[in-house]
């Protein structure tokens, strides 16, 4: 990769920001620190305020209320084209009468830039895309007008990058390919990414970090590993994959963890693991730790076993099996086999109990909203 592009990112900071629209509130009081040269990702469902937040950052709206500083100067009154920021769209929005070489330099000619075409094709190299820079927008796959629309945002030689859904348009396998494709373009070139997007695993194969916006806020941040192992709200382990959520009331209780009580089951989790120790709690573990067994087996302290119960249904995903089990007065508990050339059970209607190490359990900081009693276990998929 070409080596003239390498630059210094800039830190940005979100001070107390607040974004009333008539009739509602999009963000409310948001304090955010994205260190300089950190790929960055904001992550949340349509609506929750994460694309409200780009474009204050990036000028095109004004904040209600709060500080926006990049670099440590205080950008909240400048306009948009004097920031040192530049945004990549889900549409590509280039020229169609111009060549690829000409749709990045544009910006540079605006500006009356020295050099503007040699700059544009260093910047098309990075992309690698060099060898195309005759070719007109419509000669071009999707992946690649994707990357001239990042040569042409880099050209500028921007402190942060802006990334709004960027990949949203592609096909899954050219998707997955510009996700390593941008990690390895942020690195050369140093700069600050902040990438706004609702696909979880987009967010969570390119990020430093991730932060998962619900309703206005931020509800949890910080490494892709830790969210997911570690969630801390009911919505961040349902939003990040899946989770099965059983909730009762504290029953147990020693130096280093607590239990509750489900239908006579009893679900133990470490105290280092648990945002509440007393009280109603809702403890959960992710599909893939749990395991299933056709006889109650015999496991040590430091496991959790509940059952038995029935399989109810089995998906084939390629690269595992997914066994939804009903467990009577629990609920139902899904698990994850990976699919390794033989299943451990394929037929429905099979009796099974179900484990999971204690270690692999968490607990919550809220209630799933639908609780009804002490015994109610929540298996949650969102797309």
């Amino acid at each position: 990769m070409a080596t003239e592009f390498v630059a210094r990112g800039a830190d940005l900071e979100l001070v107390g920001i607040r974004k009333e629209f008539p009739g509602f509130t999009a963000i409310e009081d948001l304090d955010l620190h994205i260190p300089a040269g950190e790929f960055f990702a904001l992550l949340g469902p349509s609506g929750c305020g994460k694309t409200t937040t780009l474009r204050l950052v990036a000028g095109l709206d004004e904040p209600t209320k709060g500080k926006i500083l990049i670099g440590g100067k205080d950008v909240t009154a400048t306009k948009a084209y004097q920031r040192p920021v530049n945004t990549v769209f889900q549409s590509y929005a280039l020229f169609p009468h111009m060549s690829v070489l000409e749709n990045v330099a544009f910006g540079l000619k605006q500006r009356k830039i020295d050099d503007p075409m040699t700059k544009a094709q260093a910047s098309l190299d990075l992309v690698e895309l060099g060898h195309l820079a005759l070719r007109r927008p419509a000669q071009l796959s999707g992946g690649q007008q994707q990357r001239v629309a990042l040569a042409r945002a880099l050209v500028n030689r921007p402190s942060l990058l802006l990334l709004d859904e960027p990949l949203g348009a592609l096909d899954l396998k050219l998707r997955r390919q510009m996700q390593i494709e941008l990690k390895a373009i942020q690195m050369e070139v140093g700069l600050t990414f902040l990438h706004v997007t609702h696909d979880q695993e987009e967010a969570m194969d390119m990020a430093d970090t991730v932060a998962v916006m619900n309703k206005g806020r931020i509800e949890q941040m910080g490494a892709p590993e830790k969210l997911y192992d570690r969630p801390k709200t009911v919505f961040v382990s349902k939003f990040l994959g899946q989770s099965n959520l059983f909730v009762g009331k504290v029953e147990e209780e020693n130096a280093s963890s607590i239990s509750i009580n489900v239908a006579g089951n009893k679900i133990t989790v470490p105290k280092d693991r648990a945002e509440k120790h007393k009280g109603m709690i809702a403890l959960g573990v992710r599909p893939e730790k749990a395991f299933f067994h056709e006889e109650k087996p015999k496991l040590g302290a430091g496991h959790n076993l509940i059952g038995p119960g029935e399989i109810i249904d089995i998906r084939f995903t390629g690269v595992s099996n997914q066994y939804l089990i009903e467990i009577p007065n629990v609920g139902n508990v899904t698990v994850f086999a990976q699919n390794v050339g033989k299943s451990p059970v394929t037929e429905l209607g099979a009796k099974v109990w179900v484990s999971w190490k204690i270690e692999h359990t968490f607990g919550l900081a809220d209630l799933p909203t639908n609780v009804g009693n002490e015994t109610i276990t929540e298996s949650i998929t969102v797309q």
